[in-house]
């Protein structure tokens, strides 16, 4: 069991500050999401393909088949930074109730790398459900 001499008020001051620069990840991963479709709309079409309920052209085609491809990529960092953070304040609250077994359960769970086949499956249905 690791050896431990935790200050909880710097724990919260770093989770805050990572909070932030997540808060900025976020929009940053909605703005690419955005951007990459507002660009296969505006890219135009030479066919009568669709993608959904719009059409769309090689371009859109191409573009809508990288963000597939890519959004594992593009989310894994906010998800990792997440359950860093999350378990970072896990570990320290029981470290502060003097469970330091279940702090070092907490703190081995976090260094696992999170699920991004679920994050992304749980992502596609929040859009599908819009």
């Amino acid at each position: 069991m690791p050896a431990w001499d935790i200050s909880p008020s710097g724990v919260d001051s770093v989770t805050s500050l990572v909070g932030l620069a997540m808060d900025d990840l976020a929009k940053d991963v909605k703005a690419y999401g955005t951007d990459t479709e507002s660009a296969a709309t505006s890219a135009g079409t030479i066919s009568s393909g669709y993608c959904g309920d719009v059409p769309v052209g090689p371009i859109g085609v191409a573009l809508a088949l990288f963000v597939d491809k890519s959004a594992e990529d593009a989310l894994f960092p906010g998800a990792r930074a997440a359950k860093s953070v999350n378990g970072a304040i896990e570990a320290t609250n029981h470290y502060v109730h003097g469970d330091l077994e279940q702090a070092a359960t907490a703190q081995r769970n976090a260094e696992k790398a999170p699920d991004m086949k679920a994050i992304l499956a749980d992502a596609r249905k929040k859009g599908a459900d819009k």
